[in-house]
């Protein structure tokens, strides 16, 4: 246990010793972890679920947009073909979905996933979705303000508990590419 890099939180554990924090396939990848950093680089806090939204986590544990990372679940078609992908985006930005996203994923329509479909298709709950412990096929696009940040606050798969970690970690991910200007 130890203070947080970022916000102000009780204490902060490495999220692999913290199961209870994180949803069942985040635990699972962090039991696997492979990452360009250890895996005690990514750590875990408790947090209230009543605050898991964005604008009043950050009011709650001082945390700025800028030091937030938000990720998007996008359904993206092309014919009959659907692509999930996960977006990583700054907290005061959003994911450039029917410009960049679209293009990028080769699709001729993008739009953000249906919350059952995310839900489902994650095991995450919504409003914690996050991009560790993703489905492996899924491409993760990471705004490159988010890949450049020292911390990032990012969900745990979870409403109660957040994940801290350097952007590089998430840079790094399997099936990550950081893309300029994804959030916008």
């Amino acid at each position: 246990m130890s203070a947080a890099p970022i916000g102000k939180f009780d204490a902060a554990w490495p999220a692999a010793t913290r199961p209870d924090l994180v949803a069942a396939p985040v635990a699972a990848a962090l039991a696997a972890w492979t990452g360009v950093e250890p895996v005690e680089s990514v750590l875990a806090v408790d947090t209230d679920p009543d605050l898991a939204d964005t604008g009043n986590f950050g009011q709650a544990y001082a945390v700025e947009p800028h030091q937030s990372a938000n990720c998007v679940v996008v359904a993206a078609k092309r014919g009959e073909t659907v692509t999930y992908a996960a977006c990583m985006v700054l907290a005061s930005t959003r994911a450039d979905v029917n410009g960049l996203v679209r293009k990028h994923l080769g699709a001729r329509k993008a739009s953000f996933a249906p919350m059952d479909d995310a839900v489902t298709l994650t095991g995450m709950q919504y409003g914690g979705i996050t991009p560790i412990g993703l489905p492996d096929t899924w491409p993760i696009l990471v705004d490159a303000a988010v890949a450049d940040a020292p911390w990032v606050v990012i969900g745990s798969g979870n409403r109660r508990g957040k994940l801290i970690v350097p952007g590089k970690v998430l840079a790094g991910l399997p099936g990550a590419a950081v893309l300029e200007a994804l959030g916008v």
